[in-house]
């Protein structure tokens, strides 16, 4: 006698890694929405992890941190916000984690060697391209050699055929993290929106200058051949050398505030 049982049907992850075979575990993770599915892909690179702190600075009452894992905390806050909205997320790494697996010859003394950093850079770019995004967007924080430096600034590539949208895309993440801190009473000088040109990393060879933020840059024969495919920008909301910002940016409500920020504009990007 059948009891009218049917096999349930699988229950979907809501997230996943994609290309695990190439990416370190905890890195290239697909987040799927959770209210409703405007079928639309956000990739965001919380910048630096493993062995690569990042940025270092403390905070007003001391404490020492590092931007690495203050960039995940605000990706994944940004991954909720925008899941919630509809979006697909795709976030480089999730954890203290790199992105690349490391192989032989990437590691010198503790540090990345130039070829290491190089495509541990790349697999972000290889990522954002596996996940078919529509935007990438990057969080890095700032630093400098005094305290006194501070204030948000957006970088976009001018070079890439599609430009324009790079602006405009980095216009609305600079204006958008800024009066999303502004909301929560915090005050932090408008740097502005600039060209990436100069703010690049070395390629190995020769150490000739690429030349852009490997992230937003344009492809370069035998140093980055597999760059970004769609409008992307990077913004460093904070300098971690400024106590007041290191602690900001320390806080919960700081990343948060960041977070709303990185989410209304991709939202307002590509709802155009």
């Amino acid at each position: 006698m059948s009891l009218g049982l049917v096999a349930a049907a699988p229950v979907k992850a809501d997230s996943y890694p994609l290309a695990p075979s190439r990416f370190e575990p905890g890195s290239c993770v697909v987040f799927t929405p959770t209210d409703g599915n405007r079928h639309l892909r956000v990739f965001i690179d919380a910048g630096h992890g493993g062995i690569d702190p990042g940025g270092t600075g403390r905070t007003g009452s001391g404490q020492t941190v590092s931007e690495a894992p203050l960039n995940v905390l605000v990706a994944k806050d940004a991954t909720t916000l925008l899941r919630r909205h509809g979006f697909t997320v795709v976030l480089s790494r999730t954890g203290s984690n790199p992105v690349a697996r490391p192989q032989a010859g990437d590691f010198s003394g503790g540090l990345y060697t130039v070829t290491g950093e190089r495509r541990e850079l790349v697999a972000r770019n290889l990522c954002a391209d596996l996940s078919h995004a529509n935007v990438v967007l990057g969080i890095d924080e700032d630093a400098a050699a005094g305290s006194s430096a501070a204030g948000s600034v957006t970088l976009y590539d001018a070079q890439r055929p599609y430009a324009a949208a790079n602006l405009r895309l980095a216009k609305l993440v600079q204006s958008d993290v800024l009066a999303s801190l502004s909301a929560d009473g915090a005050t932090v000088p408008n740097l502005g929106v600039h060209n990436d040109v100069g703010y690049g990393d070395l390629a190995a060879a020769g150490a000739q200058a690429y030349g852009h933020l490997t992230l937003l840059g344009p492809p370069k024969s035998g140093y980055l051949n597999t760059p970004t495919l769609v409008p992307a920008a990077l913004i460093e909301p904070l300098f971690l050398t400024n106590p007041p910002e290191a602690s900001l940016a320390d806080s919960a409500a700081g990343q948060a505030a960041i977070a709303r920020g990185l989410a209304d504009a991709a939202e307002q990007f590509l709802s155009r």
